[in-house]
């Protein structure tokens, strides 16, 4: 029968891992993941944001052209209307201000989208028509 002496024993233990080490090196791991998680989330959010601000300028955009060619009246006041882009649903609020020169509006154009938290504007812009 091999028998161990004492420095043998001593090497073998060496070798394994004990118990509390693998518990420490896991809350590590699971600490790591949980910041690359977070991480990820919220680069997945400011690229959401991203594509909501592009179509909010695409709406801006498209409702002062509309504007632009339709040469109607500009009455002086607020509207609030709905409008949609890639099956998003956006509010437009149009603000029509007088300008020095009676023959030109100040046409502001804000787009607002409807969160949990209540609206919040992805784009706003401003352009001076003719009164037409």
């Amino acid at each position: 029968m091999a028998r161990y002496n004492c420095a043998e024993r001593f090497h073998s233990r060496q070798r394994a891992f004990t118990l509390l080490e693998v518990l420490v090196a896991l809350v590590i791991i699971g600490v790591a993941l949980a910041a690359a998680m977070r991480g990820a989330l919220s680069l997945t959010t400011a690229a959401e944001d991203m594509r909501y601000t592009m179509l909010a300028t695409t709406v801006a955009e498209n409702r002062l052209l509309e504007l632009r060619l339709a040469r109607e009246r500009l009455e002086v006041g607020q509207t609030t209307t709905p409008c949609a882009q890639a099956n998003i649903e956006f509010d437009c609020v149009q603000t029509v201000k007088s300008t020095p020169n009676p023959f030109f509006r100040r046409v502001e154009l804000q787009v607002f989208r409807a969160t949990v938290d209540g609206r919040r504007r992805h784009a706003e812009m401003m352009a001076v028509l003719p009164v037409s």
